[in-house]
């Protein structure tokens, strides 16, 4: 199978799911189960996106300092509830910073 087969069965695929959710009925979609699947999901991806970007690099683990200060920039912030834009603006200035820094 050539690489754009599986790019096109992927398409399809993910065409199928959304219209899937389209279609579902109301009482299904306001069932509290998966009401609550559907708050977590997205809560986990982006967790699980940020680990993968946070402790990889080059094919294998790696440690950046200056991801993990970005991070903890973008912790405290989050802690202090600012909002959104301000997090990741404080995460990419505290990354530069300390990329400048160190070299």
């Amino acid at each position: 199978m050539s690489t754009w087969w599986a790019i096109a069965l992927v398409c399809v695929g993910c065409y199928a799911l959304k219209l899937a959710g389209l279609a579902a009925p109301r009482r299904v979609l306001d069932h509290p189960l998966v009401r609550r699947f559907a708050e977590l999901v997205p809560v986990t991806l982006l967790g699980a996106l940020i680990a993968v970007q946070m402790f990889t690099g080059a094919g294998g683990l790696a440690f950046d300092p200056a991801r993990t200060a970005g991070l903890g920039a973008a912790v405290v912030a989050l802690l202090l509830r600012a909002p959104f834009l301000v997090v990741l603006a404080s995460a990419a200035v505290v990354t530069a910073l300390v990329r400048v820094f160190l070299g």
